[in-house]
């Protein structure tokens, strides 16, 4: 590997919140590794938005802080967070008291089929509405992006085939567990369970920011 390019790595991985294999070792000792189990399980209480998407609400009370306080450590927040090609600021309104962020984690799923290859990628909407002493979160996966390897499962390695990328994005109310016929089940139900997981680690690295900053020293004693 090139310096440029470890260097081009290292900034990526970075900026992002929490890598694939980090989440996924998170996801597992709070689910279980049996992935399929797992979906069902969250799926039994769990609503698809109108849109058909996942949405989770979390308010979260600030006391003490004003919305001018508040919207200070969160823009501090989201601006450090997400400032990548992938995790991008979508709107920064401090009058209406709104953030909205489009974050990204690569590679959440991943499976090689007989003819063709997966893998599954999230890219959730974070939106936070401020108010004095309290926020509210808003965390919405609208459907999994998927790349598509035309002719890259089992069958086209043996026979020495070159694959083809497609792009995809599968709707989570055509995915198990919301419907029982899906041919990428497992690769479903991972996908439903990182996501799921990742929420939490939003949730709670915005708590965190709001509660006790980004660094531990925004405080007016300097």
């Amino acid at each position: 590997m090139s310096i440029l390019l470890a260097f081009a790595f290292t900034v990526c991985a970075n900026a992002q919140i929490m890598r694939a294999e980090e989440l996924e070792k998170y996801a597992k000792e709070k689910y279980g590794d049996k992935w399929v189990d797992a979906a069902e399980n969250l799926a039994s209480n769990l609503e698809l938005d109108k849109n058909n998407g996942i949405t989770y609400v979390q308010v979260i009370p600030c006391p003490g802080k004003t919305k001018d306080d508040l919207y200070v450590l969160l823009n501090y927040w989201f601006t450090t967070t997400f400032n990548d090609a992938n995790s991008v600021i979508k709107l920064n309104d401090k009058e209406l008291g709104t953030i909205i962020a489009q974050g990204f984690v690569g590679d959440i799923a991943s499976h090689a089929g007989g003819t063709n290859a997966y893998d599954v990628s999230i890219r959730p909407v974070i939106k936070v509405d401020i108010k004095d002493e309290k926020i509210r979160v808003t965390y919405t996966v609208p459907f999994y992006s998927v790349v598509v390897a035309q002719g890259g499962g089992w069958i086209g390695a043996l026979g020495g085939n070159i694959p083809t990328r497609s792009d995809e994005n599968w709707t989570i109310d055509s995915c198990y567990p919301f419907v029982k016929k899906d041919k990428h089940k497992k690769t479903s139900c991972k996908a439903l369970v990182m996501s799921h997981a990742y929420s939490n680690v939003i949730m709670d690295k915005i708590e965190e920011a709001v509660k006790n900053g980004l660094i531990g020293n925004e405080n007016d004693n300097w």
